[in-house]
């Protein structure tokens, strides 16, 4: 995950990034977008991964991939990870 915070600090770009491992669609859901699985459809890059980049405000945003619409993942490079109530975890990235 890659942060650019605009020069005011008032917003910052978060490049949100997942290793393909064979997958046809992946999903990025969070407080962000209300989990709305069509918010946010990462993109896939020359090498394969997975990518997209949102603009948030200053605060934290719990957030987890859907992978084809039916595996749940966590970001690898969060900032942290908090218990939610389906007994795992969401991904957190703090802005």
């Amino acid at each position: 995950m890659k942060k650019e915070y605009t020069k005011t600090g008032r917003s910052c770009k978060v490049t949100f990034e997942l290793p393909a491992d064979g997958a046809k669609e992946v999903a990025l859901l969070g407080d962000f977008n209300e989990w709305n699985a069509t918010a946010h459809l990462l993109k896939r890059r020359k090498d394969g991964n997975f990518s997209a980049t949102v603009s948030l405000k200053p605060g934290q945003y719990k957030f987890r991939y859907l992978v084809d619409g039916e595996t749940w993942r966590n970001d690898p490079e969060a900032d942290e990870y908090v218990p939610n109530t389906f007994g795992t975890e969401d991904s957190v990235v703090s802005v």
